[in-house]
């Protein structure tokens, strides 16, 4: 049980967390990434569950936000626009003339400051940024810490924090595209979900949440029982053409700012059960529907449509802009504070 520390050229590194279950994770410096999980399946043979590439260099650069960590604001804002104490402010608008994943470079693609600590039951690794003002067009400067921890329980532990020195507006997460068969070869169809929401955030069709929340009963965005996540995917229902598949926000049942289990992803074939705990309002769950076949990822196999997906624990897309969302306001005095965890199981 430990981390392994490895350099991989003159500014790229690559940690190795592992426990005694033989469970391991690499973590670049670079964006703070996620570049493997390697876990057990319901036999004991180990695969890597996380989509990346081949290469860990090709991290550097590289598309589609594999792994990274996603900030200053995670998913979208219209037009790049939004509102504090009556100072309108305008950030890069990176994604067909809106905001998204924090802009043109974003945290996923800055070189982030490491440190171990290995004094603890559970060793960790933390990673710290500074984000000047008026980077990307966001007011004040930031200071943001990203902490991952590997428990002997299995779990991958990711606590963010932040202050900034002026008002600003903050969503931070992690955007691994997850494949519990262990190859990108195999799509995701078959995977089975649970989300813990009776309410979604509708888009329109410029995948912009429309203010709404929407109950899930009724609709192909109910999985508040597991479901095959192919099962509806292709119905005729507005949402998921908007889309080309899901790619939508889950408002979480029982937002209370406390940790608790709010979705479960599972694969029959190897056993594969991975659950996800959060204290964050919402979720995004992604089905890998922009993945196009154009980057060779690990074991030089070509990432496609759908063969990934992503839960990524966070505040509701565009919530700047709505009043009627959970704020994502910080200000000087303040600490940002999101826990998300991903533990893994095999049955």
């Amino acid at each position: 049980m430990g981390i392994i520390r490895k350099k991989i050229d003159r500014e790229l590194e690559s940690f190795v967390l592992t426990n005694r279950t033989d469970v391991r994770v690499t973590i670049l410096n670079y964006g703070a990434t996620i570049a493997s999980i390697e876990v057990p399946d319901s036999k004991g043979q180990i695969a890597d569950v996380v989509l990346g590439h081949c290469d860990l260099k090709n991290y550097v650069g590289g598309r589609f936000y594999f792994g990274g960590t996603i900030g200053r604001y995670a998913n979208r804002i219209a037009r790049g626009r939004f509102v504090i104490d009556g100072k309108e402010y305008q950030v890069i608008a990176n994604r067909n003339g809106d905001h998204l994943h924090g802009g043109a470079v974003g945290f996923d693609k800055k070189f982030w400051q490491a440190s171990v600590d290995e004094g603890q039951q559970c060793p960790s690794l933390e990673f710290r940024l500074v984000s000047p003002d008026g980077e990307e067009g966001f007011p004040g400067t930031m200071d943001v810490k990203v902490i991952y921890s590997l428990t002997e329980d299995d779990e991958l532990q990711i606590q963010y924090m932040a202050i900034s020195d002026r008002p600003t507006v903050i969503n931070l997460t992690n955007h691994s595209y997850f494949n519990l068969t262990g190859s990108a070869a195999n799509s995701i169809l078959d995977h089975v979900l649970m989300i813990d929401a009776d309410e979604f955030t509708p888009i329109n069709s410029l995948s912009f949440p429309t203010g709404e929340m929407v109950k899930v009963d009724g609709t192909p965005m109910d999985f508040r029982k597991p479901t095959r996540i192919g099962e509806r995917i292709d119905s005729d229902y507005d949402q998921l053409k908007f889309a080309g598949g899901y790619d939508h926000n889950w408002v979480l049942n029982d937002f209370n700012g406390f940790v608790r289990k709010v979705a479960t992803l599972y694969e029959p074939n190897s056993g594969r059960l991975m659950e996800v705990l959060t204290d964050q309002p919402g979720i995004q769950f992604y089905s890998g529907n922009y993945l196009d076949g154009s980057v060779k990822g690990k074991g030089n196999i070509l990432i496609s449509k759908r063969s990934g997906v992503c839960l990524e624990c966070q505040h509701y897309p565009d919530s700047p802009n709505h009043t009627e969302f959970p704020s994502v306001v910080l200000k000087p005095g303040e600490t940002y504070k999101q826990t998300t965890i991903y533990k893994f199981l095999a049955f």
